[in-house]
């Protein structure tokens, strides 16, 4: 992120013995260098733009830990949800794929009212240490969180992608709390419409009607989920699309009416194109228009994944596309790309900025 630095004055009346500058020099030299040490903390750091890729600290200048996340605005502020990702990295041997892992470290949480300075809030589902038979285990995977807040219920919803250590168990997690920032309380996983969950979104329309949209069928088809009133569980009602295209990491639009499902081939840690598709219902016909990617490595989806489009709030124009650009061997260090996405007579643009700010 691009910072801009500036100090808090401290009114040092005492400035005066300054005076005496030169015996504290000669004699205290320890002293001085202590006191410009306190000058020198109360330097804060600003982001003014983004920087996609780079490293993006938080308020209290460490860097962000939130991947595979998602964005909640809530009563002024906005809420980042994302995967707390710490410690080693390793690889699980017994998968035929790249499977590279970390203990899950739960769901982490920060707010904002800018979108380029983010506050730590703490971990807002805490995984389980103790019980290994657990779902939310640090030896279980915990990814790709979401949350959406339920005017009937008030209650703050969060569904994530719930796995084994070899990806096998392919479910669906479900968390509520009253408070935006937590503690949440794990409910349990499903299968929802008893198929596959992977790679997963949450999609809240303008009506209050929620969906859950996930990778499905080992990953070879997408659904589109219905959820009940409460947000809590599948009604039924679902949508296959994507059929055979082997398709995930999902992230859905709204645009005039129109739905935008953004996506991303299924090619384990390789970056490649980004996919885009569009409907006049959400559960109905998506027609593929392609990659919406431009610029510089474009065909590479900026050597990064999709996780979420924010529509920045009051700004009806304006909208957020979130990418991950993963650090196999140290998932730790993933890196966030965020980028401005733009419409342009139906069409959906993802414009790369080496720096950026919001108009």
């Amino acid at each position: 992120m691009k910072q801009a630095a500036f100090c808090i004055e401290i009114p040092f009346k005492t400035l005066n013995l300054l005076s005496l500058n030169f015996i504290l020099m000669k004699k205290f030299p320890l002293f001085i260098i202590f006191l410009l040490l306190i000058i020198t903390s109360c330097k804060k750091k600003v982001n003014e733009s983004f920087v996609p890729g780079e490293v993006w600290e938080d308020t209290d200048g460490n860097p962000i830990n939130a991947h595979g996340g998602g964005i909640l605005f809530d009563n002024g502020k906005y809420y980042w949800f994302g995967e707390l990702k710490k410690g080693k990295t390793w690889r699980v041997e017994k998968t035929n794929w790249e499977c590279y892992r970390v203990k899950a470290g739960g769901v982490s949480c920060y707010s904002s009212t800018d979108l380029y300075n983010w506050q730590y809030e703490g971990i807002a589902l805490k995984p389980d240490i103790n019980d290994s038979t657990s779902e939310i285990h640090t030896s279980k995977v915990i990814e790709r969180p979401k949350v959406i807040y339920n005017e009937q219920t008030k209650n703050y919803v969060m569904w994530m992608h719930i796995d084994s250590e070899d990806y096998s168990f392919a479910r669906a997690g479900v968390a509520t709390s009253k408070s935006v920032t937590g503690p949440y309380t794990y409910l349990g996983s499903i299968q929802p419409n008893d198929q596959m969950s992977r790679d997963q979104s949450l999609f809240k329309d303008s009506d209050g009607k929620a969906f859950q949209i996930c990778s499905s069928e080992n990953n070879a088809t997408m659904y589109i989920n219905e959820l009940t009133d409460d947000y809590l569980k599948p009604t039924g009602r679902f949508a296959r699309i994507f059929i055979g295209l082997s398709r995930e990491a999902p992230a859905m639009v709204k645009h005039n009416n129109k739905y935008y499902l953004l996506s991303s081939g299924c090619t384990g840690w390789d970056p490649n194109p980004a996919m885009y598709a569009k409907s006049d219902s959400i559960l109905g016909e998506y027609t593929i228009e392609g990659n919406p990617c431009i610029g510089k490595d474009a065909d590479k989806t900026f050597f990064s994944q999709s996780t979420y489009i924010l529509p920045v709030y009051g700004k009806d124009e304006q909208f957020v596309a979130m990418f991950d650009r993963w650090n196999k061997t140290d998932l730790e260090d993933s890196r966030y790309v965020w980028l401005p996405l733009r419409f342009e007579n139906d069409k959906m643009i993802i414009e790369w900025k080496e720096n950026w700010k919001l108009e």
